[in-house]
């Protein structure tokens, strides 16, 4: 990349000063935020091993974007977007992965993600990718065709946007009933009323248009919202 093309995305960058880096392997998650930070001059740059932390970091200091591992010890698949798009509607989140199948890909995207990455980006070009998804534009892999997406993609991604609707509590006992825990004992893990939960459990079902649980539970495994397989 040619310093002058460096230094146009650099400037049209500039209102990304703060990043968060939500990864659960410390190097890859450190070599990352050093390289950075010293690549875009980032004034802050924090990162936390597991969604529970990267979503209350976020409530309590709003970063001006975020870079997020598809797999968490505590979130696989779209729970992991799904919830800190909810959190933080207008900032970019990038996705980044070593896993490129295409269907992780789309589903992501139609989550919230502003892009999706390779891990195995050489330094530089992620770098510039990164600059792009922060000035507005979507970066995918070079392969990736959102045309080709299949019939059951489609399905998938009509459930996923459903699901992108749900309030972080929400997620979490959505969770809770899809490991098949009644509402006391999600009450009794989450710290919260049994009525707190029921009337969670209405607004869940409302917002994903279904009427028992069991059909919560399945179209949440049909869109891998929960994927710890």
């Amino acid at each position: 990349m040619s310093d002058a093309i460096m230094s146009k995305e650099r400037r049209t960058g500039e209102t990304v000063r703060s990043l968060l880096i939500v990864d659960d392997h410390p190097l890859m998650c450190d070599a990352l935020a050093l390289t950075l930070r010293v690549s875009l001059g980032l004034k802050s740059v924090a990162t936390e091993r597991s969604l529970r932390d990267a979503a209350e970091r976020v409530v309590a200091d709003p970063p001006d974007a975020v870079i997020l591992d598809v797999n968490l010890p505590d979130a696989k698949g779209i729970e992991g977007i799904v919830t800190l798009r909810r959190l933080l509607p207008s900032v970019p989140i990038t996705l980044i992965s070593a896993d490129q199948e295409p269907g992780v890909i789309g589903d992501a995207m139609t989550a919230g993600a502003n892009g999706f990455l390779a891990k195995t980006l050489p330094r530089d070009e992620l770098v510039s990718a990164l600059l792009r998804i922060w000035n507005g534009e979507v970066v995918l892999p070079d392969f990736y065709d959102p045309e080709a997406r299949s019939e059951d993609d489609e399905e998938r991604s009509d459930i996923i946007r459903r699901f992108a609707t749900l309030t972080p509590q929400q997620l979490r006992i959505l969770r809770q009933v899809c490991m098949g825990k009644a509402n006391k004992e999600i009450s009794y893990e989450l710290s919260i009323a049994e009525a707190t939960v029921k009337t969670h459990l209405t607004a869940i079902m409302s917002k994903i248009d279904v009427c028992r649980r069991t059909q919560a539970v399945r179209l949440a495994n049909i869109a891998q919202l929960f994927n710890d397989s």
